[in-house]
């Protein structure tokens, strides 16, 4: 069963950075785009990046872009989110995904998820 563990999250002030890890089990890096969403209380789980295999290609919400960087490891099976520049509005909890999609913005289209790691950005 393919897995994926999300973590790195934490507490961090306002302009600060953090830099999420997802570990893939498996050989889900091999074929899939992975992706990060996130979900504040009460709503519901948005897109935050993506990053297509092999490719370089990647994409991001516009809340986050110019602020965050996904990256892929494919060699060493992990995802990577480095945040910069967090702000009030980012905080939630962070999900690590997989999917085969060709348009993987949307949550529905993704096969595989993670627990969470949560992020809480102070002001």
């Amino acid at each position: 069963q393919a897995q994926l563990v999300e973590s790195g999250g934490g507490l961090v002030q306002a302009g600060g950075s953090l830099r999420l890890s997802c570990a893939a089990s498996g050989r889900i890096l091999s074929n899939h785009a992975m992706g990060w969403f996130r979900q504040a209380p009460g709503k519901e789980r948005a897109f935050v990046a993506a990053a297509w295999r092999g490719s370089g290609i990647t994409d991001y919400g516009d809340a986050v872009k110019g602020r965050f960087t996904i990256s892929r490891d494919d060699a060493k099976n992990m995802v990577y989110l480095q945040m910069n520049s967090l702000k009030p509005e980012d905080p939630g909890v962070y999900f690590c995904a997989a999917t085969r999609s060709g348009s993987p913005r949307w949550a529905r289209d993704y096969s595989y998820w993670g627990q969470g790691t949560q992020v809480t950005v102070s002001s």
